[in-house]
């Protein structure tokens, strides 16, 4: 086993299988990261409040709830080559229901196909984050998933750019003249904005089925967990995964983050044209937080572990973050939107040290304990929406208070980042003393 494990360790045997995995990475960078485009264009088109629009995110990331332990189940039974691919295949079912969904402009139709797609997301997360983070020595793990980041975020970018193209040109003219036209006329200017989504779902649909299929051909070897080295301290007498405080610190740490990291990507342009700004311009600002994780990622997968461990980068990511979420509140404008997107260099290295750190030290537990790290992702589906139902009370106060609509809403749109602080807070505790936490003696 012990030889198993230095194999799969040389750049010759893990060069193949971490550009496939790199590939996967990609895809769903690109799929989940289109929300930000799509939250303002689905309320618009279905007229909805602010809450409302983010259970696009909600659809998405709740998924990971549901699918994660099953996900589990079916690897085990079917492998991580045929669980990649059918994650794939399922992801192109869900892309194909936005296609009836946009004939009806049916909101819960159009979160089906985001939760279906979500499930085939959570098959290929569950195979790939723990896989990538085995793959190799544990304290560089960290440098492998910034790797990994770099290629979802670059997608994340590309799509955001592309279906905010798609989606969002010209939406300020529409708004307007869903102001002044007759509920007959405004009906079929919604309708045929609705109809805009067919033609690139319909081409993702395409493109996901065929990687389904080029995925069962791809040379990607199967890593066991028990892969791990075998802890020397004592804790592979533990027979519970309840005896592992260090990991359930973990799971409650990546669901604070990815509220964060999402808030910080799919609210950002719904942000922005709350306080005014053109949806010409503000189209772009997911793109601008999902670069600057990619440079992060780039710095990480430089400097982890050579220069700074994985536990000193989360403290600075911690840390970065509330300074940063206090930045957003008190400031101004488009300062204020900057100040949001600059949350991607706060967020980007948590994930890549998160895991190794919870994973350490679970020899025989890694598969469940990826599970439920896995779950934590529905942090995605809980806290963008507390960031809408904070946006949605404050207006309402701001309005009773006197102020004017525009002025209410940009207010109650930059009063509701204080949710980002509790989730900070959380992360840093952990990378001070929480990763450590059941771990005898262990001070890394």
């Amino acid at each position: 086993m012990a030889s198993s494990a230095l194999s799969y360790q040389t750049k010759n045997n893990t060069l193949i299988p971490i550009m496939i995995i790199a590939g996967l990475f990609f895809i769903f960078g690109f799929v989940t990261w289109i929300n930000g485009a799509l939250i303002p264009f689905m309320k618009t088109i279905n007229e909805l409040t602010s809450a409302q629009s983010l259970l696009v995110a909600s659809a998405s990331y709740i998924s990971f709830v549901v699918m994660a332990l099953p996900a589990s189940y079916i690897l085990s039974k079917i492998g991580y080559k045929k669980g990649m691919s059918l994650g794939l295949f399922i992801m192109s079912l869900g892309a194909l229901v936005f296609i009836p969904a946009a004939e009806a402009r049916t909101y819960w139709m159009f979160l089906m196909g985001i939760f279906i797609q979500g499930a085939g997301m959570t098959l290929l997360q569950t195979a790939s984050n723990p896989y990538i983070t085995i793959l190799g020595p544990i304290d560089s793990a960290a440098k492998r998933i910034s790797i990994m980041g770099i290629a979802n975020k670059v997608a994340g970018a590309l799509g955001s750019l592309i279906f905010g193209a798609l989606l969002l040109s010209g939406i300020d003219k529409i708004k307007e003249k869903l102001n002044v036209v007759s509920a007959a006329e405004k009906t079929e200017l919604l309708n045929i904005m609705a109809d805009s989504v067919v033609t690139p779902y319909l081409v993702m649909a395409l493109v996901l089925f065929i990687l389904g299929i080029l995925i069962r051909k791809a040379p990607l070897p199967d890593v066991e967990a028990e892969l791990i080295e075998e802890p020397k301290d004592g804790t592979t007498t533990k027979n519970s995964i309840f005896q592992f405080p260090h990991l359930w610190l973990g799971v409650l740490t990546l669901f604070m983050y990815v509220g964060v990291e999402v808030i910080a990507g799919d609210t950002i342009i719904a942000y922005g044209i709350s306080l005014g700004i053109p949806v010409a311009d503000a189209k772009f600002f997911t793109t601008f937080t999902l670069m600057a994780m990619v440079v992060t990622y780039a710095l990480g997968a430089f400097l982890i572990p050579k220069y700074i461990t994985q536990t000193l980068a989360l403290k600075l990511s911690a840390i970065l973050g509330i300074i940063l979420s206090f930045c957003i509140v008190y400031a101004d404008g488009f300062t204020s939107v900057l100040f949001v997107a600059v949350l991607g260099i706060a967020n980007a290295l948590v994930w890549p040290a998160v895991w190794p750190l919870t994973l350490k030290g679970l020899g025989k537990f890694t598969k469940t304990a990826s599970a439920l790290l896995i779950m934590a992702i529905s942090g995605g589906a809980i806290i963008p929406p507390l960031y809408g139902k904070l946006v949605d009370a404050n207006k309402v106060d701001f309005l009773a208070q006197g102020m004017n609509e525009a002025l209410a809403t940009a207010t109650a749109s930059t009063k509701g980042y204080w949710i980002l602080l509790p989730c900070y807070l959380v992360i840093l505790y952990y990378a001070v003393a929480g990763h450590k936490l059941g771990l005898n003696g262990d001070k890394k």
